[in-house]
């Protein structure tokens, strides 16, 4: 048996739905059996060693155990540890998100769809970093067959059970980067400068959430392939930010339209309005509603049934 250690969660926390949502997203191209522990396989932030880990339900929250490599000191476990407890968002204590509900009966209505549902994020913001290189401009689902194929051929491979798991290659690897199939203009160089960063501390997760948020998205679109919608796509899902609005990302206006019953998808200044009363979990709540948007695509349901007409009227009518 590998080293284990137990995640509390505080609030509401479900490790079946945390699962679900990745097998939803796209760039962790996660594929794990209903019902079976989480497999994670990862560099890990700072060493970039690459770990191998098992993540179960447990009634406090959730138990992991690393299984490779074999017998981490002290540093390493602590890191994978704080690691895991960020991609799964258990870092954050949840108890108060109950209240968001009380507040906006849409979300209340998301929180009993999705019960104990909370943001799973890229393994880093390195990750998170180089799969907005990769999808510049692609669709989806061919940025996540690229991704895949780098970190087949150029990351470790694990074995679980009688399958493999292929991470992403740690930036050690990716400073090294040539031409690569599917890689198309100045995408390899930006990649190549993720890596330098990664390597220089600029996407440590931790110094990314430690300094105020206008700072931390400056600093992102600095580097080279980076812009606004990356740099969200980095702090909220990379370092995991709890408290933010990706702007940038118009599937979130769809969303809050559809859920809140709106004529058209908000512009900037009414989302930021809506958005206070999310506070302090305003990045788990555009996750319930992302969710609730790709539920409605593959199985439409009635607009705005999330929340009761007499909230959707003083919405449009501009009182919140």
């Amino acid at each position: 048996m590998g080293t284990t250690f137990v995640l509390t969660a505080r609030g509401p926390f479900a490790l079946a739905a945390s699962t679900r949502v990745l097998e939803g997203f796209a760039p962790a191209a996660y594929t794990g059996a209903a019902g079976q522990p989480l497999e994670l396989a990862f560099p890990v932030e700072r060493s970039w060693q690459t770990a191998r880990i098992r993540v179960r339900e447990h009634p406090d929250g959730a138990e992991g155990e690393i299984l490779s490599p074999g017998a981490p000191g002290p540093g390493l476990a602590a890191a994978v540890r704080a690691q895991v407890e960020r991609i799964l968002s258990l870092d954050v204590d949840g108890s108060a998100f109950t209240a968001v509900g009380e507040r906006d009966a849409v979300i209340a209505g998301l929180q009993r769809r999705y019960p104990g549902l909370r943001p799973v994020g890229f393994w880093s913001p390195y990750e998170a970093a180089a799969w907005a290189i990769i999808g510049r401009r692609i669709p989806i689902r061919q940025a996540a067959a690229i991704k895949a194929r780098i970190a087949q051929q150029l990351g470790e491979t694990v074995s679980v059970g009688d399958r493999l798991i292929h991470a992403f290659p740690g930036p050690q690897r990716l400073a090294r980067l040539g031409t690569f199939p599917g890689l198309t203009g100045r995408k390899p160089e930006w990649l190549r400068a993720v890596a330098a960063a990664a390597l220089d501390g600029r996407l440590d997760a931790a110094r990314l959430r430690a300094v105020p948020r206008d700072e931390a998205l400056a600093q992102l679109t600095e580097l080279p392939g980076i812009g606004h919608f990356s740099a969200e796509l980095i702090l909220l899902r990379g370092a995991m930010d709890p408290d933010s609005v990706p702007l940038h990302e118009p599937r979130l206006a769809r969303a809050v339209a559809l859920a809140y019953d709106l004529p058209q998808p908000p512009a900037s200044e009414q989302l930021q309005q809506i958005s206070q009363a999310w506070r302090p979990y305003r990045t788990w709540v555009t996750v319930l509603l992302r969710t609730y948007l790709e539920d409605h695509r593959l199985r439409p349901v009635s607009p705005g049934s999330c929340c009761p007409s007499s909230v959707r009227h003083t919405i449009r009518a501009g009182t919140i």
